[in-house]
C-alpha cells in the first residue's frame, strides 16, 4: 500500500506540474484528496479506513470518464441555412443590396456601427443586431 500512495502523490505532483489541474473541478480535486488520504491510510495500517476512501474516488473518476465520453460522442447539430426573408433584413439594416461584395459589407459594417456603438451612445441590442447582419452576410457570401 505504500507504493500506491507513492504512486498518487507523484500522480498529484505531476497533474500539478503539467497543468491539467486547471482544467479539473472542485469535485475532481476532491476525489483525489481522498485518494491521497486513503492511499496514505491504507500504507499506516489502517485498511478500514483508507479503502473506502480509495474505492470511492475511483468510482467517481470511473463515472466522470464515462460522461466524458459520452458528451464527446454527442454530435454538435449544423447551423440552420439563414432564410430570405433574414437576408433580406440584414441587407436593409446595413444598407447593402444582393450584389455587395465582401469588402462592400465590411465598409457598411463599420461605418453604422461607428455611429451606434454603445461607447458613442447606442445600445449594445442594436450593435448586436449589426453584427448579426455583418456575420450572416459575409457567410452567406462565402458559401456562394
Amino acid at each position: 500500500m505504500g507504493v500506491l500512495a507513492l504512486l498518487l502523490a507523484g500522480l498529484a505532483i505531476w497533474l500539478i506540474w503539467s497543468g491539467r489541474l486547471q482544467r479539473m473541478t472542485a469535485k475532481d480535486g476532491m476525489a483525489l484528496g481522498a485518494a491521497l488520504v486513503g492511499a496514505v491510510l491504507a500504507a499506516k495500517g489502517k485498511p478500514v479506513i483508507g479503502a473506502p476512501l480509495l474505492i470511492s474516488a475511483a468510482l467517481f473518476f470511473a463515472q466522470q470518464g464515462k460522461i466524458r465520453i459520452r458528451r464527446r460522442k454527442r454530435a454538435i447539430p449544423p447551423a440552420p441555412a439563414p432564410r430570405g426573408d433574414e437576408l433580406a433584413s440584414a441587407r436593409a439594416l446595413l444598407g447593402v443590396g444582393p450584389e455587395a461584395d465582401a469588402a462592400t459589407i465590411r465598409a457598411a459594417h463599420r461605418r453604422l456601427i461607428a455611429s451606434v456603438h454603445p461607447d458613442k451612445g447606442g445600445t449594445e441590442a442594436l450593435a448586436a443586431q449589426i453584427n448579426t447582419a455583418r456575420d450572416l452576410l459575409l457567410s452567406r457570401h462565402k458559401d456562394a
